[in-house]
């Protein structure tokens, strides 16, 4: 079975595997269900959406009551650095993005701030 298992903060969070594998993982488990049509589907974000800036990167994080030193902690960089990038005085490489991307639910960065 090819799973991919997503650890947070050294703990399985998640587990990934492919539809086919799942589909016989319910069908073994005696489940015969399929997503309806009208059924929500969370889709990746595209590059035409309009997505929040790291210009905003201040603003959604206090807007989720979280501290700039817990941020930084679990993104794996320091307060200060945190607090430059969201100055704009640093761009954080794709890594950082996306780890705050993860911590803060938004979809992803789009490339310019």
């Amino acid at each position: 079975m090819d799973i991919q298992i997503i650890t947070r903060e050294g703990e399985p969070e998640y587990a990934v595997l492919p539809w086919a594998q799942y589909q016989a993982l319910l069908k073994a488990a005696g489940i015969n269900e399929r997503p309806s049509p009208d059924a929500p589907v969370r889709h990746a974000a595209t590059p035409d959406q309009i997505l929040p800036g790291l210009d905003q990167l201040r603003s959604l994080r206090e807007g989720k009551g979280i501290a700039i030193e817990a941020l930084a902690r679990t993104v794996g960089i320091s307060p200060s650095y945190l607090a430059l990038i969201e100055s704009g005085e640093r761009q954080p490489d794709a890594a950082i993005r996306r780890s705050l991307a993860w911590e803060l639910t938004v979809p992803g960065w789009r490339d310019e701030s």
